[in-house]
This record gives structure tokens, C-alpha cells and sequence, in this order.
């Protein structure tokens, strides 16, 4: 199997004044327990504990600036999340971008033979669109997309 080119180049044509850091997002066993680490740090709670049932996740956003760090534990065993805590123990998950149209830039990645995830945005925390790239393609992380809500 050939490398992907990395996402930059993938994303040739597209104003990368478009693209921003949205959240670094961390698995935990215990939001409670993990929350209050990092409020020791200084970083608050950004609004409720919000459920992602799509992706079988209780989120706690933290507020940390223009972006949020996004602490994340699984609603039970099977999910993706769970899996990962399994697999690995509590620890960085994912970063993700902000980005102005999820539609066209995954059109664009899939024309470009960007290895996804998702193909099509799913509901994401806060009312926002998302999808996953594949970590195959991005050098080992996974990367969200996310389309904030109007």
C-alpha cells in the first residue's frame, strides 16, 4: 500500500484560512476525576456535560482560549472510545479542525483518495457536523472535522 500524501497537500485548492484547531479532544475513564485535574490547571467547564450518543460519549469541553479541550468518557463498553481506553488507557484521542464546509472538503478528499471514516458528516457535540479521517492517512492520528453549528 502506497502513502497518502499528507493532508495539506490533499487539501490543495482549498484557503487554509478556512481550517482551525477546534479541539484537541482526550479519552478519560472519569470525567469528574479528570475534570478536576485540569481545573487545577485553570481550565473551566465551556457550558454542560453534553451525551454524543452517535458516537457513545459523555463530553466535557473545557474552555482554553479560541479552542476547547474536550474531555471524553464512553456511556458503556463497545464504542469506539471505549475501545480506545482499552487498547491504550486515558490519553490524547483525536484533533480536530474546524472547517467552513464539511460537504465540499470531504468530496474533495474522497476525489482525492483521502483514506475517511466518514464518508458523510455525522451530528457532532454542540450541534456541529462532523467526520473522521483515518489515521492511516494522517501519519497516525485521527483527525475530526468539524463543521460548527449556524
Amino acid at each position: 500500500m502506497s502513502a497518502a500524501p499528507p493532508l495539506p497537500a490533499a487539501l490543495e485548492g482549498l484557503a487554509l484560512g478556512r481550517l482551525a484547531l477546534d479541539h484537541v479532544a482526550i479519552a478519560v475513564e472519569d470525567l469528574d476525576a479528570a475534570g478536576a485535574a485540569y481545573a487545577t490547571l485553570g481550565l473551566q467547564p465551556a457550558g454542560a456535560d453534553e451525551t454524543v450518543a452517535d458516537q457513545g460519549v459523555r463530553v466535557r469541553a473545557l474552555s482554553l482560549g479560541d479552542t476547547v479541550l474536550e474531555l471524553m468518557t464512553p456511556l458503556g463498553p463497545g464504542g469506539p472510545v471505549a475501545r480506545f481506553l482499552e487498547r491504550r488507557g486515558p490519553g490524547l484521542h483525536h484533533i480536530a479542525l474546524r472547517v467552513a464546509d464539511l460537504d465540499t472538503l470531504l468530496a474533495r478528499l474522497q476525489g482525492q483518495g483521502a483514506r475517511l471514516i466518514d464518508t458523510r458528516p455525522r451530528a457532532g457535540r454542540a450541534g456541529s457536523r462532523i467526520a473522521f479521517v483515518h489515521p492511516a492517512f494522517t501519519g497516525g492520528v485521527l483527525i475530526e472535522l468539524v463543521e460548527p453549528a449556524a
